[in-house]
């Protein structure tokens, strides 16, 4: 039996948990960027020193980049702090840019321990090709190689550190390097990144240079580039169904509502059929309710972010589902025009939803419930004391948005579990985590889930 002081252990990790999943230090649409920081500063520092062990744990939940590089570091700082296969495993998972910028950070606060240096060397040997990510980040990769005190054998290292005393490279992206300085056509065969840069030393006409440069953009750089190529006479989309789910729905929320309407709402189901695999039509009975309240605007920092992520569950709800309807604050019935507008009647739109007496209702939403205030709370309340009280509606509260005052999402209802989330792909895995919000489950099975997640990376 769990004893008072492992129910605070398990809420103050799942506290946690959430601020990492959501959190990333950004201004948000109630709280600035310095209050977001000073928050989870505070919380990484509470956590990693009351409970040292769940802190690394948390490595193997869907936790973002930005967090988990935070942990990284912290545990680096410590010696024998954190499990290494563990940390290797995560990095392993982080976009390159993301890596190299912790790698500079550590550098910089001269945490170069011998478990750092090893564990920098294991990434840097991992990576499927170096030489591509020494063309790309080379400033980067220099700055990585000098601090896990690494000899670079043959013309890597040449590259890096002395690229004038080769007349010629083997490889080709090096050569191709090598070419750019003076010959225009090479620099067609290098990153987008890098040979934007030759480009304009070449003065090369942007037109000119975007219809070249096309087929070696990464499928992200096209979709960044699609408004501004066009422009040029450059179509760069790439393959919208093959996309993240999250970021599909914010290229679709930044196009104007009557633009391809069709084409996004059939990328979406594509995805989020892909997302949903084996585990599409097992749900049972599914309502939704998704807010695309004026809050869910976001911040410019993370613009519609929040409506993205409600659409995004809203298709993927859809694929899990036998049967589904999602429920939108603003009653629209056509869920990719949506446009963040109004009011917050979360409490009314929970009453429509519970009415239908669905397997599950899932709530996508900041939890600021304002109209009227505290009628979600309520209704809430009253249904799973009265009305429900066996739980057959299994009811979850999805939260992207921190609460940097709060130190945790904003919750709708004690009554109801509520969990943070930042892609729409977590969803099935945040759900299971609920569990362990609603206080069904208590420090044991956390630390069991915990383990296991650990286990299976």
């Amino acid at each position: 039996m769990d004893t008072y002081a492992d129910l605070i252990e398990c809420e103050d990790v799942l506290l946690f948990a959430n601020a990492a999943i959501t959190s990333t230090g950004q201004r948000e649409f109630h709280g600035s960027a310095h209050e977001q920081r000073l928050s989870l500063d505070f919380l990484h520092r509470y956590i990693q020193g009351n409970y040292p062990d769940l802190y690394a744990a948390t490595l193997a939940l869907d936790i973002n980049d930005h967090n988990a590089a935070l942990i990284i570091r912290n545990l680096l700082r410590e010696p024998g702090a954190g499990d290494g296969r563990l940390i290797a495993w995560r990095l392993a998972r982080m976009s390159p840019p993301r890596v190299y910028r912790l790698f500079r950070e550590l550098r910089r606060e001269g945490i170069n321990n011998r478990r750092t240096r090893a564990i920098v060397r294991g990434w840097l040997a991992a990576r499927p090709d170096l030489a591509f990510d020494a063309v790309k980040y080379r400033s980067a990769v220099k700055g990585a190689v000098r601090h896990a005190h690494l000899r670079l054998p043959g013309e890597l290292g040449d590259f890096l550190f002395a690229p004038r005393s080769r007349t010629r490279f083997a490889t080709p992206i090096l050569e191709a390097w090598r070419r750019a300085h003076y010959e225009r056509a090479a620099l067609y065969e290098l990153p987008y990144t890098v040979a934007e840069g030759f480009a304009a030393r070449h003065g090369i006409d942007r037109e000119v240079f975007m219809a070249r440069i096309a087929p070696r953009l990464t499928s992200l750089e096209r979709l960044r580039l699609t408004r501004s190529a066009r422009k040029d006479g450059v179509d760069t989309e790439a393959d919208l169904a093959a996309m993240p789910l999250v970021r599909l729905a914010s290229y679709a929320l930044s196009r104007p509502s009557s633009e391809r309407r069709d084409e996004f709402a059939a990328a979406l189901r594509a995805a989020a059929a892909r997302v949903a695999g084996a585990r599409a039509g097992t749900w049972g009975k599914v309502t939704a309710v998704l807010d695309d309240s004026f809050s869910s605007y976001g911040s410019p920092a993370k613009r519609r972010r929040p409506l993205a992520v409600a659409l995004a569950c809203h298709y993927l709800l859809e694929a899990l589902a036998g049967s589904y309807q999602g429920l939108w604050l603003s009653r629209r019935a056509d869920p990719v025009p949506a446009r963040p507008l109004g009011p917050t009647p979360l409490g009314q739109r929970i009453i429509d939803a519970l009415e239908q007496r669905p397997d599950r209702l899932v709530i996508v939403s900041d939890g600021w419930d304002n109209a009227p205030p505290g009628l979600a709370a309520e209704v809430l309340r009253v249904w799973r004391r009265r009305l429900d009280p066996a739980g057959e509606v299994g009811i979850v509260h999805l939260n992207p948005v921190y609460d940097a005052e709060r130190f945790d999402v904003r919750r709708v209802s004690p009554m109801v579990p509520t969990v943070g989330i930042r892609d729409a792909e977590d969803l099935p895995a945040l759900v299971e985590l609920a569990a362990f919000a609603q206080g069904r489950t208590g420090l044991d099975e956390l630390r069991a889930y915990l383990e296991d997640r650990a286990a299976r990376r």
